[in-house]
């Protein structure tokens, strides 16, 4: 190593003095005596830092008894509160239900053919829609017709009879303008017969005859009607051509006749009523409103006509739901139900229409694994929304809420958790203020939405916003 040192005096000129060092990197002697004791110095301040890290590990280690037990003591004790409110109260009742069609028949063979029932052909198909006075399916070649009705048709009605249910084809007949005549309504005269024959023959059908003897009962009165028209007229010519002496005997014999000739003119008015199309219950299904929609086919064109064939549904949308044993004493027609589609959001007003008085008892599957499904069975409620529903909730699972009570305006609230019972059976709450707590005695009302009307006894001071003992 070269060093150079600069030295300088007053007014002097420095000179450099320089001096060449040598420094020997080589091992020497001196050395190896010297870097051995750095090492042991070195291990020993590394000794002294382990042990001491060592020691504090432990020492975080131990603890006291004392320690130990508050370390695993139980938490103290912590209130859990709930503030007094004022509110509407509403107790509900919630469901599911199944949007759907306020009319559902089942379209079965009913008798009026010969022999066993075959379906001859399929008129529409699953989710078809279903127009007034369409043709659904034929029967052993015989149509059944969709008329527009709320009554179920449960007879075949023939020339002759009267009720509700034949002014009700009367004035299916009359909208699809076939009019009944001069028949009276609830009266099947020559009038809705005449609707009748029209009818079928305009769908191209021959109608169905009250009788299988229709013709020949008709051909026999009119036989015996023009009989008895012969016998008054040979009668009434005898009358002229008898001598005076037999004039008594002749006018007895033309009484006799008339009175033929009217009963044989009664017993074809009776026969004529009696007789003609018929409007068989097998070949109409009535539903309450127009365009009906196919829900289920079940028949094939070739098998044999039993059980249900095909299953229509029509009306305006409802929502049908089930009611347990208890929900059912609690729900009663007019009470309101809001509508939710969870899947879309849409809401809707409605009123319960009507709760059945008997549970359903949907029929098991079939096999050997059958079992009923519980979500089918219960109490059928049917819930009327106040306007017409989106279509496309059709067939859709929602949730109902039945407001089964209301306060009027607001009323004093607690939790439910807050109300209990002493061993005195008085009820009360325990309003909470600090440290401090205050029973009052209170009187339960009407109970909905988690919460529970409560009225204290005896002026007592409970305001809302006060804090009630929920738990702890």
């Amino acid at each position: 190593m070269l060093i150079r040192r600069k030295r300088g005096g007053d007014g002097e000129d420095d000179a450099e003095v320089t001096r060449r060092l040598e420094v020997h990197t080589e091992t020497g002697p001196q050395d190896a005596g010297v870097r051995p004791a750095h090492r042991r110095l070195l291990y020993a301040v590394l000794a002294a830092v382990l042990v001491t890290v060592g020691a504090l590990a432990v020492a975080t280690r131990l603890k006291s008894p004392a320690q130990v037990a508050a370390e695993t003591a139980p938490p103290p004790p912590s209130t859990l509160t709930e503030p007094v409110e004022r509110r509407v109260l509403n107790a509900s009742v919630v469901l599911r239900g199944k949007v759907g069609a306020e009319q559902s028949v089942e379209v079965r063979a009913r008798g009026g053919t010969e022999g066993t029932p075959v379906v001859t052909a399929l008129k529409v198909g699953y989710g078809a829609e279903v127009t007034s006075a369409q043709v659904l399916m034929e029967i052993s070649g015989r149509p059944v017709f969709a008329l527009p009705g709320a009554t179920p048709a449960y007879r075949d009605l023939r020339p002759g009879a009267t009720g509700k249910d034949v002014a009700q084809l009367q004035k299916a007949l009359t909208r699809l303008g076939f009019g009944r005549g001069g028949d009276a309504w609830g009266t099947y005269g020559p009038g809705t017969k005449n609707a009748v024959r029209e009818f079928y023959e305009s769908k191209g059908y021959e109608p169905m005859p009250a009788g299988p003897d229709d013709e020949t009962l008709l051909l026999q009165a009119e036989t015996a009607l023009t009989a008895a028209e012969r016998a008054l007229r040979d009668a009434e010519l005898a009358l002229e051509a008898a001598p005076a002496a037999g004039k008594a005997t002749a006018r007895i014999a033309v009484g006799d006749r008339r009175e033929d000739l009217a009963q044989a003119r009664r017993e074809r008015g009776r026969v004529t009523r009696r007789t003609g199309p018929m409007m068989p219950a097998g070949e109409i299904v009535y539903l309450r409103g127009f365009p009906g929609r196919v829900d289920k086919v079940s028949a094939s064109v070739g098998a044999l006509a039993e059980d249900a064939l095909l299953t229509v549904s029509a009306g305006r949308l409802v929502v049908k739901g089930r009611l347990t044993a208890y929900q059912k004493d609690l729900i009663r027609p007019g009470m309101p139900v809001e509508i939710l589609s969870e899947i879309s959001g849409t809401t809707a007003k409605a009123s319960v229409r009507s709760v059945a008085d008997t549970p359903a008892q949907p029929e098991q599957a079939s096999g050997d694994a059958a079992t009923t499904d519980p979500t089918l069975t219960g109490y059928e409620m049917v819930a009327v929304p106040g306007g017409a529903l989106d279509a496309n909730l059709a067939g859709e699972d929602v949730r109902l809420t039945v407001t089964a009570a209301s306060s009027e305006g607001e009323v004093l609230v607690v939790p439910l958790a807050a109300v209990s019972a002493g061993a005195d059976g008085k009820t009360s709450v325990t309003v909470v203020d600090g440290a401090a707590r205050q029973r009052i005695e209170v009187v339960p009302g009407l109970v909905g939405d988690g919460f529970v009307q409560v009225t204290p006894v005896g002026g007592a001071a409970l305001e809302p916003g006060a804090q009630v003992l929920v738990g702890t």
